[in-house]
């Protein structure tokens, strides 16, 4: 007898750096798996609840049974689809996770003296340690809201891969899984959203620092923005197959992939990861940034070279044009020579008593001429 996280055979693959691990729509960078519950020695340990401290230690045995499966399943897609037979292991570690997490935030609350009393244990995937353990329930916290969200990113991945059929051939995803897909894109980035804006700022600043790359506000934003470009990359794809919708959506969905693909590879481009999972998670985004800026390339017009520059209606009227960023050379000289096609409005100068002015247009065109009288000027000419 004896559960999966207990056989260090087990542990070890968890950890190795993945050779192969086969087609993926969706790459999840490992999982973390916890380590049996430690607590203090006899002396503290008889300050904590005893139903507490069995309520943490039975869930957490249950989730790490749970975890070290499920970790295996995801180095292998295809032997989770294979001997998964209608069951959904992620989905009961998620519910497990759920039931879990209350209990641990009961220790986080203000006033609270069980927050920093037990020393809580994971195993990394992109970090160089091994494990990291931390006195701490925030770490607990981020911990399991991490694992909640690479869950998510694994059920998405198995609603993206094509399934074979009996002949053996790869069948067509369904527009089906493609919309529940988005749904769980964005359950994960909330969950990740909710660790970077909830969850690290309750942990002093020196706990963060013993904080493993995993949980790494770095790490954690280059996933979250990853949850959001693949959701937008499966919105683009739908809208692409879709004769209703209109090129200006999906050139707007195309340059928001981008900017989500580029805010990844910038948040996870220096950190040192580990050359396993980490280093494979890196070239993932990075060749979805690449991919995402090529597809932005093929929707958006090309413009002409000699024609880049957005042209302006010229302030003085005259019909020329200005240019953003400097006109051409002889630009200025060709504006100038162009004919007025409308004469400009000219304000008519003082005149006399006995003198009438002609009549004029706003357009500067003359009504009358001046050397054609008026009638009052020939009735004042008349009068003696």
């Amino acid at each position: 007898m004896g559960c999966f996280s207990s056989k260090p055979d087990d542990a070890s693959a968890i950890r190795r750096r993945p050779a192969s691990i086969g087609e993926v729509a969706v790459f999840v960078p490992g999982l973390r798996v916890p380590e049996p519950l430690e607590l203090p020695p006899p002396p503290l340990a008889d300050c904590l609840p005893r139903r507490l401290t069995e309520r943490l230690a039975v869930s957490r045995t249950r989730i790490a049974s749970m975890a070290a499966r499920e970790a295996l399943a995801v180095s292998r897609p295809r032997w989770r689809a294979i001997t998964q037979h209608g069951g959904s292991t992620s989905a009961d570690l998620v519910q497990a996770l759920e039931e879990y997490l209350p209990v641990v935030l009961g220790m986080t609350k203000d006033g609270s003296e069980l927050e920093d009393k037990i020393q809580f244990a994971w195993m990394n995937q992109e970090d160089d340690a091994e494990e990291t353990a931390l006195p701490s329930a925030w770490y607990e916290v981020l911990s399991v809201v991490h694992m909640m969200a690479m869950l998510r990113l694994s059920q998405a991945n198995s609603l993206l891969l094509p399934k074979t059929s009996l002949e053996g051939y790869h069948t067509k995803v369904s527009e089906e899984n493609k919309r529940a897909s988005v749904e769980v894109f964005l359950k994960a980035a909330g969950h990740l959203e909710c660790a970077m804006q909830h969850v690290l700022p309750r942990m002093s600043p020196e706990k963060r620092k013993g904080l493993p790359v995993d949980l790494s506000e770095g790490v954690l934003r280059a996933t979250c923005m990853q949850a959001l470009g693949q959701a937008i990359d499966v919105q683009l794809g739908l809208a692409i197959d879709s004769p209703k919708a209109t090129l200006a959506v999906k050139r707007r969905l195309a340059c928001e992939m981008v900017k989500c693909w580029q805010q990844a590879h910038e948040s996870i481009g220096d950190l040192p990861l580990l050359d396993g999972w980490g280093e494979k998670h890196r070239l993932f985004v990075k060749w979805k940034h690449i991919e995402a800026k090529a597809r932005r390339g093929v929707l958006l017009p090309r413009a002409d070279p000699g024609r880049r520059q957005q042209r302006e209606v010229a302030p003085d009227g005259r019909g020329g044009a200005a240019v953003r960023g400097g006109a051409p050379p002889g630009e200025p000289d060709r504006l100038r020579s162009l004919p007025r096609r409308v004469s400009r409005f000219e304000e008519p100068g003082a005149v006399g008593i006995d003198e009438v002015p002609p009549r004029q247009d706003p357009q500067g065109f003359l009504l009358q001429s001046q050397d054609k009288q008026g009638p009052l000027q020939q009735r004042r000419q008349d009068d003696p």
